[in-house]
């Protein structure tokens, strides 16, 4: 088993003053500025597929504005789930970024966390990321929940290894598909409602989502540690994700949360493949 306390990345490696992290998932686009080891600021945008590169580079020196000049930035990491956005977030970061060295994550990119899967490449950049920062921060073994668009689980055995997961539907698309497909149901905001036991409608599709959600990460959590073959004591089962803050107070396994995981592992990422 992994020292719990063990870091995958050295205080010396650690040089750069100012590294931009982009994440691109398909609702939402997080920027992480880090100084050091230390995330200094943070932003969430839409992801708009049609943004030009033009569109993104105005936004990110707006953002950064206040904290940096773009050409103070010694690095970047990218990594995105919508490929439609990776051409013109290219082209964005050699026009506004021009000296900074970039890592865009994907095929070829070390991140030193071993893949043990069937085809490794199937498996989302933003998912290995995750894995790769709980990894670090807490050692092995451990498993992932991220809670976005889709709820996604990520394990990492106490050999520190990638061994696959699950993917489920996020809780706002169940609640989209039930408002679409049901006749005499409508779209509902995904928050607690007043008790499991709802009184109308509205509340009661509230009580399935954010209850049922709860429901199901405990039982794949506890499924897949039985499968693991580890204690619970040992293993950390670490949150993430935009949606995770409306559902942990009801989850029994969850053990952490860290809302900027995949900026934390981008940043080891980069790290790893820096020019020695």
């Amino acid at each position: 088993m992994l020292n719990r306390r063990a870091r995958l990345a050295s205080p010396q490696d650690l040089v750069l003053v100012s590294l931009l992290c982009i994440y691109v998932s398909n609702s939402e686009t997080t920027l992480g500025l880090f100084d050091g080891t230390d995330l200094s600021a943070h932003w969430r945008v839409a992801t708009v597929e049609r943004r030009t590169a033009d569109e993104w580079g105005v936004l990110f020196e707006s953002l950064l504005g206040g904290r940096t000049e773009p050409s103070r930035v010694d690095g970047i990491c990218l990594c995105s789930t919508v490929p439609a956005v990776l051409p013109e977030m290219r082209q964005m970061i050699a026009r506004y970024f021009p000296t900074a060295p970039t890592v865009v994550v994907g095929a070829g990119v070390r991140t030193g966390l071993p893949v043990l899967v069937d085809n490794p490449r199937e498996v989302g950049t933003d998912r290995i990321a995750n894995a790769l920062a709980a990894l670090d921060l807490y050692g092995a073994p451990c498993i992932v929940v991220g809670f976005g668009l889709a709820t996604t689980f990520d394990v990492v055995n106490e050999n520190g290894e990638y061994v696959g997961g699950a993917i489920a539907p996020g809780a706002e698309v169940s609640l989209a598909a039930l408002g679409d497909q049901g006749a005499q149901l409508r779209r509902v905001e995904l928050v607690r409602p007043g008790s499991v036991i709802a009184k109308n409608t509205v509340e009661a599709m509230q009580s399935g989502a954010i209850y049922g959600l709860a429901g199901q990460v405990d039982g794949i959590v506890r499924r897949m540690r039985a499968e693991l073959g580890v204690a619970e004591s040992v293993l950390e089962v670490v949150a993430a994700g935009g949606f995770a803050e409306r559902v942990l107070g009801d989850c029994d396994t969850v053990t952490r949360h860290e809302p900027h995981l995949t900026l934390h592992g981008l940043r080891l990422i980069f790290v790893r493949n820096q020019r020695r």
